[in-house]
């Protein structure tokens, strides 16, 4: 896969993400979005880690 393809979505269980990085959507906008569920917003912000609602998957910040 290149660089400029989009990663496959949904793939992990667990992802670290940046402050850089916010604000915070699963699927992320590196990943393919056709074959994932609707995007949506996750408040990773106020604690640290947040859980998307479609896919399970655990988001935290690093820093």
């Amino acid at each position: 896969m290149s660089s400029t393809e989009p990663q496959p979505a949904n793939t992990e269980l667990s992802y670290t993400v940046k402050r850089a990085q916010l604000p915070l959507s699963c699927p992320t906008p590196a990943m393919a979005l056709w074959n994932s569920h609707p995007r949506v917003y996750l408040p990773v912000e106020a604690t640290g880690s947040a859980r998307c609602p479609y896919c399970g998957a655990l988001f935290v910040l690093e820093d």
